[in-house]
């Protein structure tokens, strides 16, 4: 093996060139090789070579350039930090199942690995093309009036400017010598190729020609405007995770998106054309104004798929690229979790029904911000209330659950059937335990606390933090602190963190960052076992399916009574709360479930809270029971 090579079987293609042109000393490249291993990190040499400011993005660049190494794009992307080598694999592995049929970065980019803009970016450094974006360029009209529009299209190519006697112009695929020669036929001149994404080169065809672009809108998708928003509908039902289907007018296209187990996905891009019919068919399904695409508006779609009716809410907000458009699904679910398949620890369930729900009276509030699973844990209480002997009367906005043996109320403004009615009306109804669908404000607040003196028990919602903050909100919204001692009973606030893939779930040793991140040491976690997913099938080569709630329960003794009426700080009333009541953190019960490899560090620290330092892992187990 000659020195090159086995310099670049130790360093990398990239870091070893660096070496050779002078750009970075060998004694650099073992120092960042070293730190590499210590740290257990999942960073290429490249990443940390640049961390560590031994070169810079520029030089890098110009060494690319002026060397051009041959480099398979995988390696490429690989070395400078972009994928990690087990994206690599998958994608491979993805591209020789389907028969090699596509490129591996149209691969990497159909399977969320990637975003088409970083991949073009960086082909665009590999290969020496400038990247540029030509809808947001202003182009010659007659320089674009050379070529036809029909070539274009099929090539994927637009004419962008003359330098000197050549046309700088911006393929998909610069290396496709059948895309340069149709470039060349069609401007009758030499060119010179540069990069860009598809979907600008689309955008700026339709902003040169918007008749052409307006007529072949429909025919690209074969379908109707009718039919393009029924499935998109339907695909997000039928996903059965999804909770959200975004709609949102691009500079160069209208790109879907879903909210798939709390996280954005690409779902699919459609012709930037379709957005005004696609906007007014949604607007005429919720009875929205068509006319008006100034101001933002709402409405609601009762949309039957098979038989089963799915409650969708829409907002129209007016941005200045167009209407963005968000479908919320609500179903209207038949099948409640049992109170005990919530997710709740065996210690900690045990302590909230029999000091909280068992209880006669009092406020139970379930905290948490949108798309927590709030509402699923109101109703699993509710379910566990609802017996014969017992009267139950709600208001919601909207019912999400029927269940039969209690009334419900679904708010409807159009017909002035407002919380601020139904509230009024709903203690004379003689219950015993009263829903409100959600504290939005200081009379639904003072609603809930004078209920709740009456001898009702009230279960309602709050957007809050955590627990802790659902109490200060409450003092903030004016209501006295003597009177929430004297009715809250309990604070529950809950988060949903993704789970990792059962089918793809491997064995993961948390890394010296992990533990930094955590604030917790190694020793502390003794008996964990942490996992990764790897990507698969089954999770959309994600590592995760489907969702795991956290919860941070406060049921209040008189230690947190006697904080509040003294007005006491947020850090002081935590702190009383987690030395007198047995309060496990909402960050705390998410790394108990990471620790049995339930979720990962990674969906701990994106989605929870932290006020302070962890508890070991012992304490945990001891607090929640196994």
């Amino acid at each position: 093996m000659t020195d090159a090579n086995a310099s670049a079987a130790l360093y990398g293609r990239i870091v070893s060139l660096l070496i050779e042109v002078g750009k970075l000393t060998e004694t650099q490249a073992k120092y960042a090789l070293r730190v590499q291993s210590k740290i257990k990190s999942e960073k290429s040499l490249l990443e940390i070579i640049r961390e560590l400011a031994y070169i810079s993005d520029e030089e890098i660049r110009q060494v690319l350039q002026e060397k051009s190494p041959h480099l398979r794009i995988g390696d490429f992307l690989v070395e400078m930090g972009i994928i990690r080598s087990r994206d690599l694999t998958l994608a491979l592995d993805l591209q020789a199942k389907e028969g090699h049929t596509r490129k591996l970065g149209e691969v990497l980019v159909a399977h969320n690995l990637i975003e088409e803009r970083a991949l073009i970016r960086v082909l665009s450094l590999q290969l020496g093309f400038p990247f540029i974006e030509p809808d947001q360029l202003k182009i010659d009209p007659a320089l674009f009036s050379r070529g036809s529009v029909k070539a274009y299209e099929q090539h994927f190519f637009i004419p962008v400017r003359m330098e000197a006697s050549k046309v700088l112009v911006a393929f998909a695929d610069p290396l496709d010598k059948r895309d340069i020669d149709a470039a060349i036929r069609a401007m009758h001149l030499p060119v010179i190729p540069a990069i860009a994404t598809k979907p600008s080169i689309k955008a700026a065809i339709e902003h040169l020609n918007p008749q052409h672009a307006a007529g072949h809108a429909l025919s690209e998708t074969s379908e109707s405007v009718v039919q393009i928003v029924d499935t998109i509908i339907i695909e997000a039902i039928q996903a059965t995770d999804v909770s959200d289907i975004h709609i949102e007018p691009l500079s160069d296209r209208l790109r879907v998106r879903f909210r798939l187990d709390g996280v954005m996905v690409l779902h699919r891009d459609y012709p930037l054309a379709l957005a005004p019919s696609l906007t007014s068919r949604i607007k005429v399904l919720c009875k929205a104004d068509i006319a008006e695409r100034r101001r933002h508006q709402g409405g609601r779609i009762l949309f039957d798929h098979e038989g089963h009716p799915t409650d969708i809410r829409v907002s129209f907000y007016a941005t200045v690229k167009g209407e963005k458009i968000v479908l919320r699904l609500l179903n209207r679910k038949t099948e409640l979790l049992d109170i005990d398949q919530i997710g709740m620890s065996r210690r900690v369930m045990h302590q909230f029904r029999e000091d909280a729900l068992d209880r006669p009276s009092g406020v139970i509030m379930i905290t948490g911000p949108t798309g927590s699973g709030k509402t699923t844990t109101v109703y699993s209480c509710i379910n566990h209330l609802n017996t014969m002997e017992t009267s139950i009367i709600t208001a919601e906005d909207p019912v999400e659950y029927i269940i039969d043996g209690i009334g419900q109320c679904s708010i409807d403004p159009k017909i002035n059937l407002t919380y601020e009615d139904s509230l009024r009306h709903i203690v004379r109804q003689d219950p015993d335990i009263i829903v409100i669908g959600e504290i939005r404000d200081a009379f639904s607040a003072e609603v809930a606390v004078q209920a709740a003196l009456t001898g009702h028990k009230v279960l309602t919602t709050f957007h809050t933090e955590d627990s802790i903050g659902g109490l200060l909100r409450l003092l903030n919204m004016d209501i006295d602190a003597f009177l929430i001692s004297s009715t809250v009973v309990c604070v529950v606030a809950q988060r949903l963190l993704r789970r990792v893939c059962a089918h793809c779930a491997q064995p993961y040793t948390l890394t010296a960052t992990d533990l930094l991140r955590i604030g917790i040491d190694l020793s502390q976690l003794e008996g964990a076992t942490f996992r990764k997913g790897l990507g698969c099938d089954h999770c959309r080569y994600t590592g995760y399916r489907k969702r795991v709630a956290v919860f941070e329960v406060l049921v209040l003794n008189e230690a947190v009574r006697d904080g509040l009426i003294q007005r006491k700080t947020s850090h002081q009333i935590r702190r009383i709360c987690t030395e007198t009541t047995g309060l496990v953190t909402l960050f705390e019960d998410g790394l108990y479930k990471a620790a049995r490899g339930i979720t990962t560090i990674d969906e701990i620290m994106r989605c929870l809270p932290r006020f302070q330092k962890p508890r070991p892992l012992g304490d945990l187990e001891r607090l929640m029971g196994k």
